[in-house]
């Protein structure tokens, strides 16, 4: 079975853009059973980064707790020394590397290291050296990184109106 880690802007651009809480439950819903059955889970980290924004998002972030946001645990340490070790040797810019070091994508990636999920996120590879992306260092490291919608058809996941 494939397991599926989010980041953060997953839940953010599903919230202000296609899947927002009052036109789209059905994807919040989606979200929380595949939990339950241990698809799709995200990170502490991102749970902080959510749960600070004081609106509807928020509210759901910290209704999930620890069983949607993983906390980090001993197989996480030292794939974070992998994945610095990986951003350290690139030939990015300090800041850059400094920067990804102390934001949830890099606990993000090395969770997913450590126990093989796939990472799920917005963003795509870049050439720049000035930010490290999450696909860069999935590629990198030798981690499958997805876009939502291709998490939404590899899970088979379908949001049917109800007939009228």
């Amino acid at each position: 079975m494939t397991k599926f880690l989010l980041d953060a802007n997953v839940f953010i651009q599903a919230k202000n853009l296609h899947y927002g809480f009052d036109f789209c439950p059905a994807f919040w819903e989606w979200m929380v059973a595949q939990n339950a059955n241990g698809t799709v889970a995200s990170i502490e980290k991102v749970s902080d980064e959510l749960v600070g924004g004081g609106d509807e998002l928020s509210d759901w972030a910290g209704a999930q707790g620890k069983g949607f946001f993983l906390p980090p645990d001993d197989k996480v340490l030292p794939a974070l020394a992998q994945v610095s070790a990986w951003a350290t040797s690139q030939n990015y810019e300090p800041a850059a590397i400094a920067t990804f070091l102390q934001v949830a994508d890099y606990w993000l990636v090395a969770h997913a290291m450590a126990h093989d999920y796939v990472v799920v996120t917005h963003e795509v590879p870049s050439d720049s050296v000035r930010k490290i992306k999450i696909p860069n260092a999935c590629i990198g490291l030798g981690l499958t990184c997805v876009s939502p919608y291709e998490m939404l058809r590899r899970c088979r996941a379908r949001f049917v109106l109800e007939a009228a």
